[in-house]
């Protein structure tokens, strides 16, 4: 049986998440339903991460078994016609048995972006959280430099989420300012549910007064989600690089190859 990888990318605003739901169209469902029409038999998507409703993908990695012979450099195109066009099959790339999207994927980079005018703009509609009080960023990054290195991150995700663990460890969180919109790119190991949107909650409070940059580390010690900031909508977060144990080829993609390497 082979071990197919899709790149894909996909504007998540009429789904509720990748993972399939009782209730609700998703990424993961709207994709086998597409693939099992072309290999001709069911198919179980295993895909990078859970996005949340809302959330978009620029990139991301899915990768599904198939007994279907069909040439992999045609998949795109033949599942393309059966998806909707808020969901594109960017390459496919037969990989090794035992290459997982997530058990396989080492770390991840996400990307919030923000809005900051007076007026909206509305191009940028679930697209982007829209800001008017104008923000510093040059205290946002340094609220956001307080989040890098090894930490309990219990106090930036949802409350009542059980994992094993809430350690993780962040590699960068960066924040640049493009005119009127301004993003917050942060990679890390793995990410806690909703861990990003409350990050970046904390760090436009920062910018607001509401709480300093130095209180940050306090915040992470005490675990105490109230402390921290809103968790932001979903509508301004992507997913936007993966990286991977080792080689996936899937390199054809407005977006450019999948890092291999370090930030």
């Amino acid at each position: 049986m082979r071990n197919i990888a899709l790149k894909l990318m996909y504007v998540g605003t009429a789904y509720h998440g990748w993972q399939i739901q009782k209730n609700g169209a998703t990424v993961q469902e709207t994709l086998q339903d597409a693939l099992a029409t072309v290999v001709c038999h069911p198919v179980k998507c295993t895909g990078a991460g859970r996005t949340d409703a809302g959330v978009h993908a620029e990139t991301y990695i899915a990768n599904f078994r198939t007994t279907s012979t069909i040439p992999v450099e045609r998949l795109p195109l033949a599942v393309n016609t059966r998806l909707p066009e808020d969901i594109v099959v960017v390459s496919a790339k037969e990989v090794s048995e035992g290459f997982n999207a997530i058990g396989s994927c080492i770390k991840k980079e996400y990307t919030y972006r923000v809005y900051n005018s007076r007026i909206r703009n509305a191009f940028y509609v679930d697209r982007a959280y829209f800001y008017p009080k104008h923000l510093d960023e040059a205290v946002m990054a340094d609220a956001a430099s307080r989040f890098v290195g090894t930490h309990d991150f219990a106090a930036v995700r949802a409350v009542g989420t059980n994992v094993k663990s809430t350690v993780r460890t962040v590699h960068y969180f960066d924040v640049a300012r493009h005119g009127d919109l301004i993003e917050l790119k942060v990679c890390a190991n793995g990410f806690l549910y909703n861990m990003v949107r409350a990050m970046t909650g904390t760090v436009l409070y920062a910018a607001e007064g509401k709480l300093t940059p130095d209180s940050i580390s306090d915040i992470l010690e005490r675990g105490n989600r109230t402390e921290a900031g809103p968790t932001v909508p979903p509508g301004g977060l992507y997913m936007t690089k993966l990286w991977y144990n080792e080689p996936v080829g899937l390199d054809t993609d407005p977006t450019g190859p999948i890092p291999l390497n370090k930030h």
